[in-house]
């Protein structure tokens, strides 16, 4: 038995706020029902938990769920549960949260912030949420009564002027939410919310493991069970006997496996829900399961795949691990949970209190967010880890699919730079088949070297065939063989490792008899080379200034005639030649000519420009040398026609 109405006027500010939630804020109308089935089940944990502190005398916990219920003819579909339930005086300060005085200052937030992205600490007070159902009702009617009371209340509003409050007798404990639908508009993202098939859709894609049972009646069981009675029952009517009942289903799983302790959880169910979620067909390599307790909650379930998505370095490809908010799904791609270099990283984080904004679908970039992030890196990198230390040739396949991705966050993530090189799998000369590890390279060093060396280049022949490359060939010493885009990047910027930098045999100065430790001959020998050379060097900086900063004595040539070699901090010609594919213009660098003094066609020019300093023929073989060493470490010769032509000329000289 009803009571009077009361009709209260909204404020001026209140309805611009009700239609800022209505018609701006969700980019998705099928957000409303999310929103709804979020609020019932809010309301089923706290009947539960009253229950179990005793203070909701006679509270029925015996079935708690969520109900949908669709009335084809009256075009309603109701959200019932039976929870807590609100009082009258819930009502005002959760249904009236946005409709009471004081939201001036909201609303003008709200709008400072281009509307839909303020109003951060809204997200999870019942009025926001419980207002997107606007968005696809022209009227919304709520009847609650609240357990332990037997005073019932009714909400109703059509979202514009005014809305009313009612008492009602004779309500179950529990709130039912009624919808009177708008009518289907496909341009206006308004779907036919009556269809069985679109609410199922909608609850499997982000409800689908709340604790809670969401049930509703089948389609068409009830009209072959029990003719047009049944038939009144499918569309939402109540009349008809108990036979006549429609067959109820489950629209859930309810499977949370990141809720579950890991040994209750099968290798089976890991795999099918990996699958689900990847849309992969093949068993995930990795299965990371944590939970973290404290001031901040959140349990997460992470997979490494087996195999690399074939996106994975595309500029479009979609990145992060779906997240939730106590089981009720937020978003699929949350990328503030996961860096971009383990983007091949697929998973679930559930929290339990997180900030969101009004609408839950842009995350707030503050301190929580961050700690999980740091969390989940360090549980990824981690599990890789043990893998790398206790299955070698598994890991070996993991490296293989995501290693160019991992070496990525040598340059974006600083904080995690020493636990990444530690996971570094790579080529060197001291093993043609097997790449290495740094600890391992470490390990092998040499007595009295102190620095990691390494070249880059575009292949690792091209790399293995370097000039530069000769001495420490010869001496034994251990190259690391990078010919990856992203080596040119991270081994330039990582200072060091485990104690020992990271040295280019491609710049600066590298003299190998200082490493192992010179004697008086060795240094006696440098001395009288520098001497013979005295005229010629100058010379040859003066021929070449404008392709080369000096002309030098090189101690890392054996059987080259020349090499060049930049300065410490000279950017790498590869990695030049990347920025020029890219169109960004490069300043010219201008780097060193070293000489290998022992090689016949050094030695000869030597003796003919002391001979004849001014033989012009010598400008030309100093270009030929200069061109040679260009080629070799696979650049790009300023005019190729003339250094084939010099090269054509003094070739027929000799014959």
């Amino acid at each position: 038995m009803a009571s009077s109405v009361e009709t209260l006027e909204f404020q001026a500010e209140t309805r611009q706020l009700l239609r800022l939630v209505i018609h701006s804020i969700y980019s998705n109308k099928d957000i409303f029902l999310r929103e709804l089935i979020s609020n019932a089940s809010d309301a089923l944990d706290k009947l539960r938990l009253e229950s179990l502190a005793g203070s909701t005398v006679g509270a029925d916990t015996s079935d708690l769920h969520v109900a949908l219920e669709v009335d084809r003819e009256a075009r309603t579909l109701t959200v019932r549960d039976n929870g807590i339930g609100m009082s009258r005086d819930d009502l005002v300060d959760l249904i009236g949260t946005i409709a009471k005085s004081g939201t001036a200052g909201l609303l003008e937030k709200i709008k400072e912030s281009q509307d839909a992205a303020a109003a951060q600490s809204l997200i999870g007070q019942f009025g926001v949420g419980f207002y997107s159902a606007f968005m696809v009702a022209d009227k919304v009617t709520l009847r609650t009564r609240r357990a332990g009371t037997d005073a019932g209340t009714q909400w109703e509003s059509d979202g514009e002027g005014t809305y009313e409050l009612q008492a009602v007798d004779g309500l179950p404990v529990g709130t039912s939410v009624t919808l009177h639908l708008k009518p289907v508009d496909g341009e206006d993202g308004l779907a036919d919310y009556l269809a069985g098939w679109k609410i199922r859709q909608i609850v499997k894609q982000y409800s689908d493991f709340i604790r809670w049972p969401i049930r509703m009646a089948a389609e068409g069981t009830a009209a072959a069970q029990a003719g047009q009675a049944a038939e009144d029952a499918e569309e939402g009517g109540t009349g008809g006997d108990a036979a006549a009942e429609p067959v109820v289903e489950t629209l859930n799983s309810m499977k949370a496996l990141w809720a579950r302790p890991r040994s209750e959880v099968t290798e089976a169910e890991y795999t099918e829900f990996y699958q689900q979620i990847s849309h992969d067909w093949l068993a995930p390599a990795e299965t990371i399961h944590m939970r973290a307790e404290g001031t901040f909650e959140y349990e997460a379930l992470l997979f490494v795949p087996a195999q690399a998505p074939f996106d994975l370095f595309s500029r479009e490809t979609k990145r992060g691990v779906q997240l939730y908010v106590k089981r009720v799904f937020i978003m699929d791609d949350c990328e503030a949970l996961m860096p971009n270099y383990l983007r091949f990283v697929k998973g679930v984080v559930d929290a339990h209190d997180l900030s969101l904004n009004i609408s839950r679908e842009i995350l707030q970039h503050d301190r929580q967010i961050q700690a999980v992030r740091r969390r989940l890196v360090k549980k990824v990198l981690g599990a890789l880890k043990t893998v790398q230390a206790n299955d070698a040739e598994r890991y070996a396949k993991l490296w293989d699919q995501f290693g160019r991705a991992l070496k990525e966050g040598l340059v974006e993530d600083p904080d995690n730079s020493q636990a990444l090189l530690e996971l570094l799998s790579l080529p060197s000369t001291h093993d043609a088949e097997r790449p290495t590890t740094l600890r391992a390279y470490v390990e092998r060093m040499k007595e009295g070297q102190e620095a990691i060396y390494y070249l880059t280049g575009e292949t690792r022949t091209a790399v293995e065939n370097s000039p530069h490359m000769e001495a420490f060939t010869a001496k034994g010493y251990e190259v690391l063989v990078l010919s990856d885009p992203i080596d040119e990047i991270w081994a330039d910027r990582t200072p060091a490792f485990d104690g020992h930098r990271f040295q280019s045999i491609a710049k600066g100065q590298v003299d190998l008899d200082d490493a192992a430790g010179a004697d008086q001959e060795a240094e006696a020998e440098r001395t009288r080379r520098e001497q013979d050379f005295a005229e010629l060097l100058p010379w040859l900086t003066s021929a070449l200034s404008e392709q080369v900063k000096q002309v030098r004595l090189s101690s890392r040539l054996t059987t080259s005639a020349a090499c060049i070699v930049g300065d410490a901090d000279d950017i790498s010609p590869t990695l030049e030649k990347m920025f020029r594919a890219t169109g960004q213009e490069m300043p010219p660098v201008r780097r060193t000519l070293e000489l290998n003094p022992g090689h016949p066609l050094i030695t000869a020019l030597r003796t003919s420009h002391a001979a004849d300093p001014a033989n012009p023929a010598l400008t030309e073989i100093a270009e030929l040398v200069y061109g040679g060493a260009l080629l070799a470490e696979g650049g790009d010769l300023p005019d190729p026609a003339r250094f084939t032509r010099l090269l054509t000329t003094h070739l027929t000289r000799g014959l």
